[in-house]
């Protein structure tokens, strides 16, 4: 679970503030909004005036009958009844529009700022939590904004009206009905702080359901292979069955809480009555009136009835509301400064004419760089690279090879020290500029859907179709990709999974070549393929790098050994540097690693080539 998620909130009411926020998001939708409680409004006025009309229609027309009366008013009737209908489909068709257009905008919002949040973002939060925010938890708070606030305001302005006019007519019958009133406030306050707290129990559980599901889906071949079925299944059953458990108690405290209303507010009508019926009876209160009172006093329950169900749905949806605000208020862990901004543009509105073009001089200068304090990754690290040089970096796991790629990148940023490019600290110059330049492959690639045509263009989308056969022909995926049925129109599937490993490595180192970047990262790109793809990707490594600056994390040593440069990190510190031949002559550690991993793979080849077993590189 990731340190940014699921903060345990402690408001156990209604967050005004948090509603600011969620109602300013609804700031580009104001037209539709204003009509809709317009409409809402006019339509409680309507809705209380028809209790109104019955009480004169059973006092006067009961007793005296005058036909030219009674027409006038069916059709006073009529015309509030057409208008009542207009009122209904206006903000009906209103709460629609507000509800689409939030959930567009919310989830367009939403996505533009995952573009702009740092990698360190992404290496520390599950696909799952990110993906239960962007569905369910924005398609429940756009709901509840525009058919719960509808709800609401109709509700609202109907017991307004009503209570106005219930005053009115008998002040004494009227505070029968509003005397249950502030029993029902206290009451809904007190369930308020129990559903509330369940409902974000039952959002963070779906998260964790959405995460499982994803993981599930994503790692169903290791889950296979490794025969993790039945522990998979045992713990999504332990999240679906808590999910189960806290819907049931939540929904358990609003079956009790509605009944409770529901019982309360028939006591109000049956005082009502007991109390009415006698004044009718000593001939003080006319039958009539009486009757739109009852009337009243169940048209003003039953928007209340439904107001206290939509606050018990506006906790729900406050959780689902918490957890968006929280994704929309993450601050990216590495932005450019005003300065930098102003001569090289943002990530969404670049300024690429202000873009230098660089030779590839790179230089970490006195580098420390940590996760947790107590655990430093690099400390003091110096290192100079000139342009044009091959560096491989080589090394245990956790000794500091992938950080040192990663503060190249700037995906991370040094915790103090300055990093070099051309003798210009990185930071000087936009993230935009800086990935401009950089061509990565990694060791796993990810392939968009889409054809093998689109996937390489994704380098550089206004690439022509001849520099995209120019840089498959350069990495030596050209041949392949022809001898495919479709060509470069062959659908790679979801993630590329329609294409071998190795494929898929020659389509990245592609779309990396496209962009023809000064600086190229290798991170172990050869180290999950067969040993003939692997010979191809290796002579169009040899081929392409050179002129260009470039930093390789080697997990087959055999790849590097034409290397400039050959650094071997142990605890963040390089402890030898130099050509392979020069590192083999020292008989040291790297020494060792080669000679070991050599006989290992010579071993391997004699019994690949007696049928004993075979290579486990290969797909």
């Amino acid at each position: 679970m990731s340190e940014f998620e699921e903060k345990e909130y402690q408001s156990n009411s209604l967050d005004r503030g948090l509603w600011a926020k969620i109602f300013r998001l609804l700031g580009e939708h104001k037209k539709h909004l204003l009509l809709l409680l317009l409409f809402n409004v006019i339509a409680g006025l309507f809705e209380s005036t028809i209790p109104l009309l019955m009480r004169h229609a059973i006092n006067n027309f009961t007793v005296s009958y005058i036909p030219s009366d009674l027409t006038n008013f069916a059709f006073l009737v009529l015309f509030v009844i057409i208008v009542q209908a207009v009122n209904v489909f206006i903000f009906l068709w209103q709460a629609a529009k507000v509800e689409m257009n939030f959930n567009y905008s919310v989830r367009k919002k939403t996505f533009n700022h995952l573009q702009n949040l740092s990698f360190s973002y992404y290496d520390k939060t599950s696909l799952g939590w990110i993906v239960a925010r962007l569905t369910s938890d924005i398609g429940r708070l756009s709901e509840i904004i525009s058919w719960g606030l509808m709800d609401m305001i109709w509700g609202l302005s109907q017991m307004i009206f009503t209570a106005i006019i219930m005053l009115w007519v008998d002040w004494r019958l009227a505070l029968i009905v509003l005397f249950v009133v502030p029993l029902i406030a206290v009451i809904s306050s007190w369930f308020q702080v129990r559903i509330l707290k369940n409902y974000r129990d039952v959002r963070k559980t779906n998260s964790q359901i959405t995460a499982a599901f994803s993981e599930g889906i994503s790692g169903a071949k290791t889950i296979k292979t490794m025969v993790l079925e039945d522990n998979q299944n045992r713990e999504f059953n332990d999240l679906t069955t808590t999910m189960r458990t806290k819907s049931i108690r939540a929904a358990l405290l609003s079956s009790i809480f509605m009944p409770i209303v529901f019982c309360l507010s028939h006591f109000a009508s049956a005082g009502l009555i007991w109390y009415g019926g006698e004044k009718v009876l000593s001939g003080v209160l006319a039958f009539g009136t009486l009757m739109m009172f009852v009337q009243y006093s169940g048209n003003f329950f039953e928007p209340l009835r439904q107001i206290a169900r939509l606050m018990a749905e506006m906790q729900l949806a406050q959780a689902s509301g918490e957890r968006i605000m929280t994704l929309l208020e993450e601050e990216p862990a590495i932005v450019d400064s005003p300065e930098v901004i102003a001569k090289y543009g943002t990530i969404f509105e670049p300024k690429p004419q202000n873009y230098e073009v660089i030779d590839g001089n790179v230089e970490f200068k006195d580098i420390t760089f940590y996760y947790k304090k107590e655990e430093p990754i690099l400390e003091h690290f110096n290192l100079k690279v000139k342009s044009g040089q091959t560096i491989a970096l080589v090394g245990e796991t956790g000794s500091g090879k992938s950080t040192i790629v990663n503060l190249l990148c700037r995906f991370y940023e040094p915790i103090s020290g300055e990093i070099l490019i051309d003798g210009v600290d990185y930071r000087q110059r936009s993230l935009g500029w800086l990935h401009s330049q950089l061509g990565y492959v990694l060791q796993a690639p990810h392939l968009f859907s889409g054809s093998i045509r689109d996937n390489i263009r994704y380098g550089k989308l206004d690439a022509s179709e001849e520099e995209i056969i120019h840089a498959a022909k350069l990495v030596n995926a050209h041949d392949f990709v022809e001898s495919l049925e479709k060509g470069y129109d062959t659908d790679v599937g979801e993630g590329g999974n329609r294409l071998s490993t190795g494929q898929k490595q020659l389509i990245s180192f592609a779309r990396a070549l496209i962009r023809k970047p000064t600086i190229f990262v290798l991170d172990e790109a050869t180290s999950s393929i067969d040993t003939e793809t692997e010979k191809i990707i290796q002579e169009a490594i040899e081929r392409v790098l050179k002129g260009h600056t470039s930093f390789i994390i080697a997990h087959r040593l055999s790849t590097i050994v034409n290397a400039d440069r050959i650094l071997v990190i142990r605890k963040g510190q390089i402890v030898e540097d130099g050509t392979h031949k020069e590192l083999m002559k020292k008989r040291d550690y790297y020494f060792r690693l080669y000679t070991n991993q050599y006989n290992q793979e010579m071993q391997q080849r004699i019994l690949n080539e007696r049928g004993g077993f075979k290579d486990e590189t290969q797909n």
